[in-house]
């Protein structure tokens, strides 16, 4: 009597066990690798791969641009679309941080310390973040619509590790991009093997 019970488990476990191992083979790291028309490595580009069914959504996340020094660190963020960022003054000078850009405007008025909540960015777009009292601060935020996205190092490097197989479309946005000019992209195919993909941007980013 126990034979058919030992039988189904024994199939339970091997179904189990094989599709683990698609799983497990069915996604891949894409290293992304920037450069500028002067051949130039890119540091803080935003390198992101969108699904071509559309926008993948994941759980709330949170992410923090701090003013330090009179500056806003770091220069350029990347989140997904809903996250939430903090922007705690850590100067003994007080600031006015601000934005007037359409994917997120906002007004966090003269303060010191942490502000009582954050800020939510739920639209995908670029944000330009200034401070009222001092000009020179500044700081970029690129939303995206993906849960697959990196910054560039210093290298012009960028990884977007374990990515699920499919077909996407790579985007690359740095500050230095032209107002004017649409954001690049080209295809991405992914499968149970790493990628590696060159990019070479049309403008001067240095």
């Amino acid at each position: 009597m126990y034979r058919p019970i030992l039988k189904f488990f024994a199939q339970a476990l091997a179904g189990m066990t094989a599709m683990l191992i698609l799983s497990s083979a069915a996604h891949a790291d894409a290293v992304i690798q920037v450069t500028d028309n002067s051949g130039q490595p890119v540091q803080d580009a935003v390198v992101y791969a969108e699904l071509a069914s559309g926008p993948q959504l994941t759980k709330a996340a949170t992410a923090e641009i701090q003013q330090k020094d009179k500056k806003f660190l770091p220069f350029v963020t990347a989140v997904q679309t809903g996250t939430s960022i903090s922007f705690p003054n850590n100067d003994t000078v007080r600031h006015h941080a601000y934005s007037f850009s359409p994917a997120k405007p906002f007004e966090l008025k003269l303060y010191s310390g942490k502000p009582a909540a954050p800020i939510i960015f739920d639209k995908p777009g670029t944000v330009v973040v200034g401070c009222n009292i001092h000009d020179q601060m500044v700081a970029y935020i690129h939303i995206v619509d993906t849960p697959y996205f990196a910054k560039t190092d210093a290298s012009g490097k960028a990884r977007l590790p374990g990515i699920p197989a499919g077909k996407y479309t790579l985007k690359t946005w740095h500050p230095k991009q032209p107002p004017s000019a649409a954001i690049p992209e080209q295809p991405l195919q992914i499968d149970s093997n790493a990628v590696n993909v060159n990019i070479k941007l049309s403008y001067k980013a240095g």
